[in-house]
């Protein structure tokens, strides 16, 4: 069953295509991700499916009500933590759970069971009555999330929720996560991380220049596009030659030297590495280290848009 569908969606600012004719549906229980550089278009997306700002054209349902005629229902049914820490520093913890559960109209008795439920959530009890200006980054973007959670929403809209933070809070935000997704609630991720993509999406759409150029599971994606890498230092430079009989061999891509070593674009590495030891070996050419980069999403990225994943 599909908690949202976005068909054909575009969002225009003057004569930029912040998003370019997207479409996607995201399954109940499931976390969808979308992964792309900063200005690839994800945050206007959200921005859209929260009500934020109106699309141009197209679609976009969420959890059964449109996004344009029935705003006020997809609120409702939503929990949004946005990409800008949206708390008060002067206030704690716990007020500040209390300052937006009232004005997204919590039922008072609701909200103070809430509060404390959400708080063990995110680890924060301990720090309940300290105020937040006083949090680390990595404690405000949890109070977000648990922000986020107030509503008991059926969607959750998570923008990058962990930029800036340390390792040990990166962690704990995805646990809370796994946590949530474990007991039904459905959720949208985007990030710049791929190993964020590859760790929580059930399934990913690559986004660049406001549109998805890819959609899949992680898995699914890495097996059709991903390319291993291999970096091979060596003792002396490789004539011309030699650089043609590598690139030539089955598996292989392209081959560049650089700085002393050689890099190898691959079809499936571990098949690869097996004719380019023989080569090297076979016109005593001398190797001063060996590295295999296993292919992952950001290798997909790269070879769909020809860019770095983080730029």
């Amino acid at each position: 069953m599909s908690v949202v569908t976005v068909e054909d969606l575009y969002k225009d600012y003057g004569d930029v295509h912040a998003v370019d004719g997207i479409s996607f549906e995201i399954q109940e229980g499931e976390i969808f991700g979308l992964l792309g550089p900063n200005g690839a278009g994800k945050t206007t997306t959200i921005d859209v499916l929260c009500t934020y700002t109106e699309p141009t054209s197209g679609r976009a349902v969420v959890a059964g009500h449109s996004v344009t005629v029935e705003p006020d229902a997809v609120k409702r049914a939503i929990g949004v933590v946005p990409q800008e820490i949206a708390l008060y520093p002067d206030l704690n913890a716990a007020e500040n759970l209390r300052f937006y559960g009232r004005m997204y109209d919590v039922p008072r008795a609701r909200l103070e069971r809430r509060i404390p439920e959400l708080l063990h959530l995110v680890g924060l009890v301990e720090h309940a009555r300290k105020r937040v200006e006083h949090y680390s980054g990595g404690m405000k973007r949890r109070l977000n999330l648990a922000v986020g959670l107030l509503g008991e929403p059926r969607f959750l809209m998570l923008d990058e929720p962990t930029v800036g933070v340390d390792p040990q809070s990166r962690n704990a935000i995805f646990e809370n996560i796994q946590a949530l997704n474990q007991e039904g609630l459905t959720i949208l991720y985007t990030t710049h991380y791929m190993e964020e993509a590859e760790l929580l999406c059930d399934r990913v759409a690559i986004m660049d220049q406001g549109r998805i150029i890819a959609l899949d599971p992680p898995h699914d994606l890495i097996k059709a596009l991903g390319t291993g890498i291999i970096h091979i230092g060596l003792r002396d430079p490789p004539d011309d030659a030699l650089l043609g009989r590598l690139e030539s061999l089955p598996q292989i891509k392209s081959v560049v030297y650089r700085d002393d070593s050689l890099a190898f674009e691959t079809v499936d590495a571990e098949h690869a590495l097996l004719g380019i030891i023989g080569l090297l070996n076979e016109t005593s050419v001398a190797m001063t280290s060996l590295e295999i980069l296993e292919p992952n999403l950001e290798s997909v990225f790269i070879q769909l848009t020809g860019k770095q994943l983080r730029d």
